[in-house]
Formats: C-alpha cells, sequence, structure tokens
C-alpha cells in the first residue's frame, strides 16, 4: 500500500491546474488561449498519442481491487523556448485537446504568464464544472426516493 505524500504548495499548485486542463472542454481552452495575449515560441516535444490505461476500482471504496476496464488516454508535451516543458494526459482521444492542455501547462509554469492563465483559462474553467456539479447534483436530488417515508398501505 502506498503512503500519502504531502505535496509541496507549488506542486499542488500545478496538479490542481493540469487537471482542470484536463477536464476542460477543448474550447474552452482555446477560448483561454486566446485570452492570454500573445504567446511564446513554442514546439512539440511529443506529438499527441493515442493509449490505453487499464482503470482499477474497488468494491465499496474499501475492498480488494480489481481491473475494471481499459480507458482510452491521450498525451502530448510541448516547449516553450528556452526551457519550460508542459506536458497533458487527458481521457479520450482529442489529440488537439492535449496540445491545448500541454501548452497551457507550460504557460502556466511561466511566472509572466501565471495570472495571466490563472484568469483567463482556469477560473473560467472551474466555474463552468462547478456550474455543471451543481446541476447534476441537483438533477439527482430530484430523483432521490425517501423509502422510511413511503406508505405500505395497509390500512
Amino acid at each position: 500500500m502506498r503512503e500519502h505524500q504531502t505535496l509541496d504548495p507549488q506542486t499542488a499548485a500545478r496538479k490542481r491546474a493540469m487537471g482542470l486542463f484536463a477536464a476542460a472542454e477543448r474550447d474552452a481552452l482555446e477560448a483561454g488561449l486566446a485570452g492570454v495575449g500573445e504567446l511564446p515560441d513554442w514546439q512539440i516535444l511529443r506529438a499527441p498519442e493515442i493509449g490505453l490505461v487499464m482503470v482499477r476500482g474497488r468494491t465499496g471504496g474499501g475492498g480488494a481491487p480489481f481491473n475494471l476496464g481499459e480507458v482510452a488516454v491521450t498525451r502530448c508535451a510541448v516547449t516553450l523556448h528556452p526551457d519550460t516543458v508542459g506536458t497533458a494526459y487527458i481521457m479520450g482521444r482529442d489529440k488537439e485537446k492535449a496540445r491545448l492542455a500541454a501548452l497551457c501547462d507550460a504557460l502556466w509554469q511561466r511566472p509572466d504568464h501565471r495570472e495571466a492563465v490563472e484568469t483567463a483559462i482556469l477560473q473560467p474553467i472551474a466555474e463552468a464544472l462547478a456550474e455543471t456539479d451543481q446541476k447534476n447534483t441537483a438533477e439527482t436530488e430530484a430523483t432521490r426516493v425517501d423509502f422510511f417515508t413511503m406508505v405500505r398501505g395497509e390500512d
């Protein structure tokens, strides 16, 4: 069993950002990059590649692990000159989204672009995801049945 590791604040912040880039729609990444301003020179370090990853699960969240199935994953790496490398791993087969997410990661790492990335890309993505979560929660709540309040009909 793996021990719990505490991440330093910089690593935790990058992990959060990469997670939001991966969860975003491609259109949101494109629109966000347009709002960042002029991009520095960059090039693809590792072209987007599609592969499969085995997803594992646990019964009840704590039981013995089992192989649930495979999921398509696309990865990409880009470099901003001179030395910043951005990477992305996204679920699905969207090569363009993986490229955009890697570019966003590289820009986020640069102190001169971080605030613009946070404002133009991450904040709208986080708000859109929160809104979607609230909508899904409300729809789920509307269909909940409380079986303990149902009358059996034996009057």
